[in-house]
């Protein structure tokens, strides 16, 4: 009983193992959670970064355009200089070459289309142009929100690894905690271990000792309850019908069946004397049924009968001397059959008291 008690103290340490197990597993999860949430900002930075390096491309190309246009409007502002140097100089040649002036006014009207022409294409160039400073607004404001968003995935991707180290930190700490309590596992598992062979020993020795005398009282007591040939020994258990004892239905002894009881006390003291106290020993009633149903007010089921004839044999055993602390009473109805068959030899079989003298 002592090695049981310790044994069962012992047995906290695999429980403490499975909550370290448990708590790394925990742990470890913790951290795969962060390395995946790592791994999803660090591509969705990059997803950012990229955006941005496209947006600051079309900016430069968009800057490029806004130069070309805008020599381009130098350009023309240059040739309406011209045109308007030479609408002057037709004007003033005008007075002076009357013999030209159809064609004089000929190419006035021309000039003064292609002003229009030109007037008309400054109006479109200003207004791509203002189309194009507008583009190039938003973009710078795009480009300041994308800085934004990027500074605070660095600053989360930051904080992240910080708590990162916190928990390899911890698991460190856990996983030298758990070594030292693995080592002192082993060394009590040994010690555990010893006590079960020593144990082992001790229980077969006893178990040897006690072979003996229950050879001895079988013996003795197939001579008491005469030469019957329905009565046997199985295994380590004496094998004895009902029929021999109780009416069908029945867990009253009748005087035939006393009188075999009173041979059989009679046996068990003569046995109970010779074995030493050391040997810690009990005499184990067991009653069986066959599978045929019973159901009346004091026995609804074949464990009720079973059970109150192992009683009623114990209780007899008491008044004639025997300890109570070396007697044991059980039931089992027709769960344990010996014969699995339905004829009457089958059930008579199964309709039975074993007897058995064994360690408690």
């Amino acid at each position: 009983m002592a090695a049981r008690r310790r044994r069962r103290v012992f047995d906290i340490w695999p429980g403490f193992v499975d909550a370290l197990t448990s708590l790394i597993m925990v742990m470890i999860f913790v951290l795969l959670i962060f390395s995946i949430g790592q791994f999803v900002l660090s591509d969705t930075l990059a997803g950012k970064n990229r955006a941005l390096d496209t947006l600051n491309a079309q900016v430069a190309e968009l800057a490029r355009t806004l130069s070309l246009n805008e020599d381009q409007k130098r350009s023309l502002d240059a040739r309406v200089a011209e045109l308007a140097a030479s609408l002057g100089e037709a004007t003033s040649d005008r007075d002076s070459l009357k013999g030209a002036l159809d064609v004089s006014t000929a190419e006035a009207t021309k000039l003064g289309t292609d002003v229009a022409v030109l007037d008309e294409l400054k109006r479109r160039l200003e207004a791509e142009i203002a189309q194009l400073a507008t583009k190039l607004d938003t973009s710078q404001s795009d480009l300041v929100k994308q800085t934004e968003a990027n500074s605070a995935a660095v600053a989360q991707i930051e904080l992240l690894n910080r708590q990162m180290a916190a928990i390899r930190e911890q698991l460190g700490k856990l996983e030298g905690a758990l070594d030292l309590a693995n080592k002192d596992i082993d060394a009590k598992d040994a010690t555990i271990a010893d006590l079960g062979r020593k144990l082992n020993v001790a229980l077969a020795q006893r178990v040897g000792e006690l072979e003996r005398y229950r050879s001895e009282f079988f013996g003795r007591l197939r001579e008491a309850l005469g030469a019957r040939t329905d009565v046997q020994v199985v295994g380590d258990r004496f094998v004895v019908p009902t029929d021999v004892l109780f009416e069908s239905g029945s867990a009253e002894l009748g005087p035939a069946a006393q009188e075999r009881l009173a041979a059989l006390a009679s046996t068990v003291k003569e046995v109970s004397a010779e074995i030493p106290s050391g040997i810690d020993w009990v005499l184990r009633i067991d009653g069986h049924t066959d599978r045929r149903p019973i159901n009346t007010d004091r026995f609804p089921s074949n464990w009720e009968l079973s059970t109150a004839r192992a009683v009623a044999i114990v209780k007899y055993l008491v008044v004639h001397g025997i300890p109570a602390h070396r007697l044991s009473a059980n039931g089992f109805g027709q769960f344990q059959p010996i014969d699995p068959g339905d004829s009457p030899e089958a059930l008579a079989k199964n309709r039975r008291i074993e007897l058995q003298l064994t360690n408690r």
